[in-house]
């Protein structure tokens, strides 16, 4: 956690602000549920606001010098639960009883708050759910829970309406670059591939630019695109064999095939190199951008949400990939 607090979050500024308002003016609610995406910054955040309510300090932002604050830097505070699951898909119902229903009652060790946080809510069963809504109607004073989901549709009604909703939307791509820019430390162009890639999640710009797949993800499309009109069929099932050995992947080379078609779009329209994210590709997207109809264009970029959409359905990946590269072939040629 960094010791600059709130300071250091990147974007959220009216999350940021009702959680200082609750601190400052004492109207905390006994319920809080952080939704946004993967990456979107929702343990950070919930995090920063247990460590806040239970700070001696200051009531704005952690001081990192008091011992509450350190313990709960620590993450051994007695008064901040971190709710875990021994399964990965489920949340039971014994684990919400013997780690928040059970134990509830029991008022705190140090603090004025008692605060459990729940990642990854939308994976608690009904059961777990229903267990934990008798405590989240019937909360003691000092109790605090927070729930942080990005799947928050898939948490009962009766819970949802019962909770603050704070929602953490897509940051800026200004303030996405500029984050990559300085505390990152990325160049230009590196930073401008991140940023578009990222989509406004700040912790998949951290993840993407603190390590090395990325730049290789980026280089490879790039070399495919350049020779996927010439390629044949068998040579297509060889890069989509190759691709299956690492499926963990897929998700990001589908988003830079389409960053990638989006250029080529883009600047088939404006003839305008300085809002790509390949600008140094500029010789081979202008080539492809007056080689392809629009027509053709809206279809590969379809078929890449489709190609997307098959894969989470679990359609089988050699199938569905090279559909995709055959499809984008077609409509280069």
């Amino acid at each position: 956690m960094d010791e600059r607090g709130f300071a250091a979050v990147v974007g959220h500024k009216d999350v940021i602000q009702h959680i200082k308002n609750a601190s400052v003016y004492g109207r905390v609610s006994h319920a809080y549920l952080f939704s946004g995406e993967p990456g979107s910054g929702k343990k950070l955040l919930s995090s920063l606001f247990a460590t806040l309510l239970e700070c001696r300090k200051s009531s704005e932002n952690p001081c990192f010098a008091c011992e509450s604050c350190r313990k709960a830097v620590n993450m051994n505070h007695p008064d901040i639960i971190y709710v875990h699951h021994e399964k990965p898909d489920v949340i039971t119902v014994d684990e919400i009883r013997s780690q928040v229903v059970s134990t509830v009652g029991i008022r705190p060790y140090e603090s004025e708050y008692k605060i459990y946080i729940i990642d990854e809510a939308e994976k608690m069963n009904p059961q777990a759910q229903n267990a934990l809504l008798k405590t989240i109607e019937e909360p003691p004073v000092y109790a605090v829970i927070m729930l942080l989901s990005s799947n928050p549709d898939a948490l009962l009604e009766t819970i949802r309406s019962r909770c603050v909703r704070l929602n953490l939307r897509a940051v800026s791509d200004e303030e996405v670059l500029q984050y990559l820019q300085t505390d990152m430390q990325l160049p230009d162009y590196e930073a401008e591939i991140v940023r578009a890639f990222a989509q406004g999640n700040i912790g998949r710009a951290r993840d993407a630019a603190s390590g090395s797949a990325l730049r290789e993800i980026s280089a490879r499309v790039v070399a495919l695109m350049k020779q996927l009109r010439e390629m044949k069929t068998y040579e297509i099932g060889e890069i989509v064999k190759e691709m299956s050995e690492n499926k963990k992947d897929i998700h990001s080379y589908l988003d830079m095939i389409e960053l990638w078609f989006r250029d080529v779009l883009l600047y088939k329209a404006t003839q305008d190199a300085d809002s790509m994210v390949f600008r140094r590709e500029l010789v081979e997207i202008r080539r492809e951008s007056a080689e392809s109809s629009y027509e053709g264009l809206d279809k590969i970029l379809k078929a890449v949400e489709r190609a997307r959409t098959r894969l989470r359905a679990n359609v089988n990946f050699d199938l569905t990939m090279e559909l995709l590269f055959m499809t984008i072939a077609e409509h280069l040629s």
